[in-house]
């Protein structure tokens, strides 16, 4: 995809080719790419206008909160910045949300969940990754637990998900634990994505405060952490 640059370095709009190469390399329709495009222009532009999407943004689009960071808004963050640049292109959005849409395949989105947990990139789930995700999702929330709980959550999906017994949990053992639990990657999924018109993507956006801020959750996190509690909450009570 071109790199559509003005000369103050500011990215512009781009170009109906580009919206139908996106289309074509994704599941989003040609007029879905160019409503997603409206939702991409708000976040990048609601503290730094240079139409790429900073971590402080993606922050406060997400969470609400420009201020504080956590393990788990990192994650996403550089998932969607898979090209390791500090930012998030326009095609890096429409191609990582793509993984979301109903008609992605299911190995795109269990794969998207894998890498969430894998966190120093071995291509395994270690439990101490898996512990430190569980404590980076209950700041983000309400819910309060004790540290012997979420010992027990890591042991309990270890025990399940382990099947060699080697202390840690490859992507095909994965398949196999979500295979076993599909809820857990309900929220992989949001139906929203299939219903996008050209028009304003009213179901993600809402109207900005007098001052120009976007003052709440413009992609749907929630959809994203339930992924995680939902897993959680089976490895304990299963």
């Amino acid at each position: 995809m071109g790199c559509f640059i003005s000369k103050n370095g500011v990215k512009t709009k781009p170009s109906s080719k580009d919206f139908d190469l996106l289309a074509s390399e994704t599941y989003f329709s040609v007029d879905e790419v160019k409503s997603l495009y409206e939702l991409f222009s708000k976040v990048s532009s609601s503290i730094i206008k240079d139409g790429r999407i900073h971590r402080e943004e993606f922050q406060f689009a997400l969470f609400r909160n420009r201020e504080t960071t956590n393990l788990f808004s990192n994650r996403v963050f550089k998932l969607f910045d898979f090209k390791d640049t500090g930012v998030i292109e326009f095609s890096e959005f429409i191609r990582s949300l793509s993984s979301f849409h109903p008609n992605a395949p299911i190995d795109d989105k269990i794969k998207f969940a894998f890498d969430l947990y894998d966190l120093r990139h071995t291509g395994y789930i270690e439990s101490e990754e898996l512990k430190e995700m569980v404590l980076a999702l209950l700041h983000e929330s309400d819910l309060m637990l004790s540290n012997d709980a979420v010992e027990i959550i890591v042991q309990k999906t270890f025990t399940e998900a382990d099947l060699k017994g080697d202390g840690k949990i490859d992507l095909d053992e994965w398949k196999e634990y979500v295979d076993k639990y599909p809820t857990m990657i309900r929220n992989m999924t949001l139906p929203y994505l299939k219903d996008l018109t050209a028009s304003f993507p009213s179901f993600v956006l809402i109207p900005e405060t007098s001052n120009g801020e976007l003052p709440h959750t413009t992609l749907d996190a929630h959809s994203i952490k339930e992924m995680v509690d939902n897993s959680n909450s089976r490895s304990v009570i299963s």
